[in-house]
């Protein structure tokens, strides 16, 4: 008798059964095995374990929360409000610095006037997010969400979606004629026109986009926004304000990690070379 020859779709089941774990890609560890190799290392920290190496008491000092205080918006972040009932608005400011509430504040007055917006991230996961916040500030029935794996109230004043499907849409609009009915469109983390596989999506975003709709830019990290916003100029024929919050970050970064041995370590040492210390 011949081998037995298993069917291809045993295989595609044991391939699973053997590969695919809960954490996600297809190389990944499986949580729940029993034994050394399956342990997760951060699920049998005990913080009693934890020590303070060198350096570390330093890093922590003043963290906490803030004390309550009245809002006042930075004068940028006004000079951009003004500037987009105008014009296109590039925002690049420092993560924390409050970019959003441009957006919101934006958003807010259109949705006032019965007038409707977009609000464009590159990741579902941020898309999400932005739809959470943004349901508890203007309400569930006046924010819908479209990305590749939802679609929730579609005909909704305020959409947040990924910058893929806000461009499709543009696509479409003129294979069938027809037009975007938009008023202003955010775009969110506004630096990846510069990546080298996915900016051209941005490109056709601004350059599709009629220029009777208003474009609002933010990015924390984008580079050389003079020509970014020439090129926009030139593209759309809308003129372009920059509004450039530089200088330092409001909100600080303090870098650290925790050893095997259970030391909390400042990443830096005070020389500013990587920290190794091991006792």
């Amino acid at each position: 008798m011949g081998r037995k020859i298993k069917s291809k779709k045993f295989h595609r089941n044991r391939n699973k059964e053997k590969h695919l774990r809960p954490g996600g890609g297809r190389h990944s560890y499986d949580s729940r095995k029993k034994g050394k190799s399956g342990r997760n290392f951060l699920s049998i920290i005990k913080p009693d374990e934890v020590r303070l190496g060198t350096g570390a008491a330093r890093l922590l000092e003043g963290i906490g929360v803030p004390e309550p205080m009245p809002f006042t918006p930075d004068p940028f972040q006004l000079q951009a409000l003004e500037a987009i009932e105008e014009s296109d608005v590039i925002v690049t400011a420092p993560t924390g610095s409050g970019k959003t509430w441009i957006a919101k504040e934006g958003i807010r007055k259109l949705l006032a006037e019965g007038r409707r917006a977009w609000y464009t991230t590159p990741l579902k996961a941020l898309t999400n997010s932005k739809y959470i916040e943004f349901c508890e500030e203007f309400g569930e029935d006046r924010v819908g969400i479209l990305t590749g794996d939802r679609k929730i109230n579609p005909n909704a004043p305020l959409i947040v979606g990924t910058t893929e499907i806000y461009r499709n849409q543009l696509f479409d609009a003129l294979r069938s004629g027809s037009s975007v009915e938009v008023d202003l469109v955010v775009l969110d983390e506004a630096h990846y026109i510069s990546d080298d596989e996915r900016g051209h999506v941005w490109e056709e975003a601004i350059i599709l986009t009629p220029s009777r709709i208003r474009l609002l830019l933010l990015s924390a990290t984008i580079g050389r926004v003079d020509l970014l916003a020439k090129w926009m100029q030139d593209v759309r024929g809308v003129t372009v304000k920059v509004i450039d919050r530089s200088g330092s970050r409001p909100v600080e970064l303090r870098a650290a990690y925790l050893s095997l041995n259970m030391k909390f370590l400042p990443l830096y040492d005070e020389r500013g070379n990587f920290n190794r210390e091991i006792k």
